[in-house]
């Protein structure tokens, strides 16, 4: 077991968009205390509440996972529907993208990396697989589920520094340094 920080997701304040379409939580940043501005990598969970534009982060990579609800994306050459079974979906983030909920609000996990910087890997798992460890790894928990000595409650996450072993549905996302 290599889990060196559980993060309560109820622990990650709720910022409100200046849209008003939606709320963040951020998980975690790096360097600690980065801005939108100079981060090397972020993850957060958001709410999608309406439609409307993402926020364009030029040289930024982006990965985003749907955790809970339907979210339709659309932009140039783009037009996915994502739920709670689909495979991660990778996109620039300087790229015009919009996102409707369909049917009601959406949970969605969002990596960005600066391009250059660091590689997104993120993947859902289920119980029994091994997370592998590379870089800046993160466990977030689609199911309560004990790890080691503590409980990990549905969208609480483990910051790891070695492989896991995974004791329910989870999504793994490795921020791993270089191209």
């Amino acid at each position: 077991m290599s889990v060196t920080q559980i993060i309560r997701a109820g622990d990650c304040p709720e910022v409100a968009w200046k849209n008003g379409g939606g709320t963040t939580r951020e998980i975690a940043v790096f360097p600690p205390g980065a801005s939108m501005d100079d981060f090397l990598w972020r993850l957060s969970m958001a709410r999608v509440e309406r439609a409307g534009a993402f926020s364009t982060f030029a040289g930024i990579d982006r990965v985003l996972a749907v955790l809970d609800g339907v979210l339709h994306l659309s932009g140039p050459a783009l037009d996915v529907r994502l739920g709670g079974a689909s495979a991660p979906y990778a996109f620039d983030g300087s790229a015009a993208v919009t996102g409707e909920p369909v049917d009601g609000p959406v949970l969605d996990l969002n990596a960005m990396g600066r391009r250059g910087a660091c590689h997104i890997v993120m993947q859902r798992l289920r119980a029994g697989d091994v997370a592998p460890s590379r870089g800046a790894g993160f466990l977030v928990a689609l199911e309560a589920q004990q790890l080691g000595n503590s409980m990990l409650e549905r969208w609480d996450c483990a910051r790891m520094d070695g492989p896991l072993h995974v004791m329910g549905p989870s999504i793994l996302v490795q921020f791993v340094q270089g191209v």
